[in-house]
């Protein structure tokens, strides 16, 4: 499966220390081996899908959208639930 990842996540991954990192990179591990792990988003994030997870006691949030077809995972955003919906929408 190929993943690929959008300026926006580029962006908030280069920000983070190494033990987050490490978290960030179990989970998309978790992601690659079942892709339709995260909630599918409807409206205007219509074919996005979010996957929650937790940092020491901080829920965090993943956007992503997997595209079956091709085999494609790509990761649009990560953060705490503050504002990410909002930053999300803006991207796309």
């Amino acid at each position: 499966m190929k993943v690929l990842q959008s300026s926006l996540f580029a962006k908030t991954v280069k920000k983070l220390h190494k033990p987050e990192k490490a978290l960030l990179d179990d989970a998309i591990k978790a992601l690659l081996v079942e892709p339709e792990l995260g909630d599918l988003k409807t409206g205007d994030l219509n074919g996005v899908r979010v996957y929650k997870f937790k940092v020491n006691t901080q829920q965090m949030l993943l956007a992503y959208r997997y595209q079956k077809e091709v085999l494609v995972l790509m990761l649009l955003a990560y953060g705490s639930h503050e504002n990410f919906y909002r930053d999300l929408k803006k991207s796309l």
